[in-house]
């Protein structure tokens, strides 16, 4: 009898933590879907100004509008998109009306467009703050010979360049052999109702056998 008991409080325990992952990962799964609401909107929302001091966190995915002119002077930051191949991002700095010089991701261009001079007429670009979060340990440096980089750095973009540290990606198209990258939260993951599922089938076969083990350990006591 008292195996039984300790049988029963092990299987207990494992099926309470199960569920509460379980639940956990629907709670999870509201405050994701709340963030990605709340992000969709701001992308979207009407350009203002640019913000005087931007910070990363309260300005992040702010939507702008700037005029002015792009600068002499790109980085080539490496990238693959999808259907299209590998390229490069085209990182320029843009001097506003009122003086400001920002760095603006004007988007794609193949690696056979490269090199290939853009347009630097006056220009209105619609776009959001971002501070992307590429780098790791595993980041190589960037070739400054070949101009060729493999993430977007914005402080260490910015003192290359000498702009303020603030990075625009362009929605507007800013020249017709560049491909807008504007952020969006397609390629943002949401797994966390897949995860809850699992959780939850988890504790179903846990108490399917706990059941079959406390049955056959009945069983065999009988005989």
């Amino acid at each position: 009898m008292r195996r039984k008991y300790i049988f029963l409080l092990f299987g207990s325990f494992g099926l309470v933590v199960l569920m509460s992952l379980g639940v956990w990962q629907l709670q999870r799964l509201s405050w994701k879907v709340e963030i990605l609401h709340a992000m969709s909107t701001r992308l979207i929302s009407h350009p203002q100004a640019l913000p005087r001091s931007p910070d990363r966190e309260v300005h992040r995915y702010w939507p702008v509008g700037v005029d002015g002119m792009f600068l002499s002077g790109e980085i080539h930051v490496l990238v693959s998109v999808k259907r299209k191949g590998p390229g490069y991002r085209v990182i320029a700095p843009f001097e506003t009306v009122d003086g400001r010089i920002i760095l603006i991701d004007r988007g794609f261009v193949p690696v056979t467009e490269k090199d290939k001079e853009r347009v630097r007429v006056a220009s209105q670009v619609r776009g959001n703050l971002h501070w992307p979060d590429e780098i790791d340990g595993f980041t190589p440096e960037p070739d400054l010979v070949g101009n060729i980089w493999f993430a977007r750095d914005v402080e260490r973009m910015s003192a290359y360049l000498r702009t303020e540290p603030v990075l625009l990606i362009a929605r507007s198209v800013t020249d017709e052999q560049v491909t807008p990258l504007p952020i969006d939260v397609s390629g943002i993951p949401n797994n966390h109702l897949q995860y809850a599922i699992t959780w939850f089938s988890l504790a179903f076969i846990w108490v399917a056998m706990s059941l079959y083990f406390l049955l056959r350990d009945d069983h065999a006591s009988e005989v």
